[in-house]
């Protein structure tokens, strides 16, 4: 009997290791998704496409701001791999890094939001923060054909 509590135990244990992970590339998606779809609407405003909001465009920083608080947590070893993520392994293995590109992504959107008064304002802060988000992706995400 203790035998078979003891195997339940650790199948339950593993499935929710396999949930967790799951759960966590989830969340990092719709982190994702949340910035890019602030980052369609902030380009659309800098493109003169959409007109200039300036609490749109205060929203579009705090997206930011939250996103750059919240992605390192959602890096833990066990999700390396699964739940079909872009995450590159040089994540891991430099983790220092990553967190430090969120600081710096986190600073500049403060900043920009602090900044922005008008369009010129968001127009130069925006391209800033959003040159941050290409460098990151370019060193630490998997590129999908």
């Amino acid at each position: 009997m203790i035998r078979i509590a003891a195997a339940a135990l650790m199948l339950a244990s593993g499935a929710m290791a396999v949930l967790a992970q799951g759960d966590v590339i989830a969340e990092r998606k719709k982190t994702m998704k949340a910035n890019g779809a602030a980052t369609e609407a902030g380009a659309a405003m800098a493109k003169g496409q959409a007109p200039f909001d300036l609490a749109k465009a205060q929203g579009i920083f705090r997206t930011y701001q939250e996103a750059a608080r919240t992605m390192p947590g959602l890096f833990p070893e066990n999700s390396k791999t699964g739940g079909d993520t872009s995450a590159a392994p040089r994540i891991w293995e430099d983790m220092a890094g990553f967190r430090a590109g969120f600081a710096k992504f986190e600073k500049e959107a403060a900043e920009a939001a602090a900044a922005t008064k008008d369009l010129a304002s968001f127009r130069a802060g925006f391209a800033i923060v959003t040159k941050n988000c290409g460098a990151c992706h370019e060193k630490y995400r998997i590129k999908k054909s």
